[in-house]
């Protein structure tokens, strides 16, 4: 049992030693060990601009079978809640903008081919707008949103 422990805790040791000899050399950046991230869309300042950097297209069909849970009323912008839910076959990814924000898109979650279309989170909002979920399927795209009024101190105001 001992002697299982220790080589675990050698190989782990090893391990981490190898990779912070690789990252020190230069020979691995953590950038290429963080996740790929579209930076054009990240960035962009309007929405239909962000839409085309991410999915390829300015527009997208409005679908019912999107639905979006989010408060009514946000008392806190800091931290809105927003629940993405699609009954929809096939989705590849699902993204999350708020209209108003300076940089309109939230969140894009890319998911597998069997994956349920469920993503929950929380956002930061700027101000009182709507938020729009986007879904992708095959060349697809589908939205549909909610309007989310963001008071401050949370008096309802």
């Amino acid at each position: 049992m001992i002697d299982a422990k220790r080589r675990i805790l050698l190989k782990g040791s090893l391990s981490a030693g190898s990779i912070g000899i690789a990252v020190s050399a230069g020979l691995l950046s953590p950038r290429l060990v963080l996740a790929d991230w579209n930076e054009a869309a990240f960035k962009a300042r309007e929405m239909p601009e962000a839409l085309a950097a991410l999915v390829g297209s300015e527009s997208a069909e409005r679908d019912e079978r999107i639905r979006i849970k989010a408060p009514d009323i946000a008392e806190n912008g800091a931290v809105v809640p927003v629940t993405v839910e699609a009954d929809i076959e096939g989705v590849t990814s699902i993204a999350i903008f708020a209209e108003k924000n300076q940089t309109p898109l939230i969140a894009s979650f890319e998911l597998a081919p069997n994956a349920m279309p469920f993503v929950s989170t929380r956002i930061k909002m700027a101000e009182t707008a709507d938020v729009t979920a986007v879904v992708k399927v095959g060349d697809q795209v589908f939205k549909n949103s909610k309007s989310v009024k963001v008071t401050i101190g949370g008096c309802g105001g």
